[in-house]
C-alpha cells in the first residue's frame, strides 16, 4: 500500500483510507468487536488511515482497535458539526474519551456548505486551533461537498486538511462541475493543504462502474488519500488491490463482493415526523402518505437522514 505525506501536516497516510460510516449504526451496524476485527485486518493489508465523525457513532469501534495496536501506527481523522467554541471543546473531549486516546491526528469542521458557513463556525475553528497549539490535535481541517468551501479553505492558513467530495460522475458536488472541483482541489494541494477525498463511489451509486470510478480517483496525483467505506474483509482486499494497482489494471470482473447496491430503508416504526427530510441537503427525501420517499436520482447514500431520525427507523445498507 502506497503511503503519502498529507500536505504539510507531517502525517504519513495510506493512499486508501478506511471510511468507518459503513460499519456503524447508521449503516451495517456491526458490533465494536466485529468492526475492530475488520480494522485490524485492514492494518494487516497496509491501511493506516481511518476516517470517522462524531455523527457516525463509531468511536467505540475504533477504541477497540486502538487497544490492539500502537497508537502511533494509525492516523485517525474525525469531525464535528459544532459551531461554538464550547461545543467544539466538548466534541474534542468526547472524541478523546470515547476513542481512548490522548491526542487526535486530524479534527475537522464537518460538512461546511459555503464561505458563510465557514465564517459562522469561526469560534469552533478557533477552538480547534487552540487544541492544535496545545498538542491535543495535530491537524485542523474541513470536510465539504462544495467547491466554494475548497476555494475558501485554500486561502485560510489555519486549515491544514481539506476533505472534499469528488468522483468520476460528479455526483453530489455542490456549486459547479467535476472539472471545477478538480481545479479547486489542485489549487489547494499546491498551497500545501492535505487532501483526502470522499464519495469516490458516489455513496455506492458507482459500484457497478467501480473500475472506472477507482481508476479515476487513484490516478489523481493531487489527491493524497481516498476514504472508502468498507464492511467486509473481501471489500478490504478488493480495494487494497485496486489502490495498489495501476488504474488500467482494475477490472469489474474481479469485484463480486462489491457488485451490490445500497439503498435507504425505512422501518415500520417510522412515525412520519419528517426529521430525515429536513436533514437531507440534496432534497432527495420527501414525505408521501406519511412515509419518507427517496428520489434515487438525488440520493448520495450518505446516511445523514438516519442520524436525524429520533426513533432510528431509517438506515442505509
Amino acid at each position: 500500500m502506497e503511503k503519502r505525506v498529507l500536505g504539510r501536516t507531517g502525517l504519513v497516510v495510506s493512499r486508501l483510507c478506511f471510511g468507518t460510516l459503513t460499519v456503524g449504526p447508521l449503516q451495517s451496524n456491526l458490533s465494536p468487536d466485529a468492526a475492530a476485527a475488520l480494522f485490524l485486518d485492514a492494518i494487516d493489508q497496509g491501511i493506516n488511515f481511518f476516517d470517522t465523525a462524531e455523527l457516525y457513532r463509531t468511536y467505540p469501534h475504533l477504541h477497540k482497535m486502538l487497544k490492539a495496536v500502537d497508537r502511533d501506527e494509525v492516523v485517525i481523522s474525525s469531525r464535528s458539526y459544532a459551531y461554538t467554541y464550547q461545543g467544539m471543546k466538548e466534541s474534542i473531549e468526547r472524541a478523546l474519551e470515547e476513542l481512548g486516546t490522548d491526542y487526535l491526528d486530524i479534527f475537522m469542521l464537518h460538512e461546511q456548505e459555503s464561505g458563510l458557513t465557514l465564517k459562522g463556525h469561526g469560534d469552533a475553528l478557533r477552538c480547534l486551533i487552540d487544541a492544535r497549539e496545545a498538542g491535543i490535535v495535530k491537524a485542523v481541517g474541513v470536510s465539504t461537498h462544495a467547491i466554494e468551501v475548497v476555494r475558501c479553505a485554500t486561502l485560510m492558513p489555519e486549515i491544514d486538511v481539506i476533505h472534499p467530495l469528488l468522483n468520476v460522475r460528479g455526483i453530489g458536488i455542490k456549486g459547479g462541475t467535476r472539472a471545477e472541483m478538480e481545479a479547486a482541489i489542485r489549487e489547494a494541494r499546491a498551497a500545501g493543504k492535505g487532501i483526502y477525498a470522499m464519495k469516490c463511489l458516489g455513496g455506492g451509486n458507482l459500484i457497478r462502474d467501480y473500475a472506472e470510478a477507482v481508476g479515476y480517483i487513484a490516478g489523481l496525483s493531487f489527491v493524497d488519500a481516498v476514504a472508502v467505506g468498507m464492511q467486509s474483509r473481501d471489500e478490504i482486499r478488493i480495494n487494497v488491490r485496486a489502490f495498489g494497482s495501476a488504474p488500467g489494471n482494475i477490472r469489474n470482473d474481479l469485484l463480486p463482493g462489491l457488485m451490490g447496491h445500497k439503498t435507504v430503508h425505512v422501518e415500520e416504526g417510522c412515525t412520519g415526523c419528517g426529521s430525515c427530510v429536513g436533514a437531507c441537503s440534496y432534497q432527495a427525501l420527501s414525505l408521501v402518505d406519511g412515509r419518507p420517499r427517496v428520489d434515487q436520482s438525488r440520493c448520495i447514500l450518505c446516511g445523514y437522514c438516519a442520524a436525524a431520525c429520533p426513533g432510528f427507523h431509517i438506515r442505509v445498507y
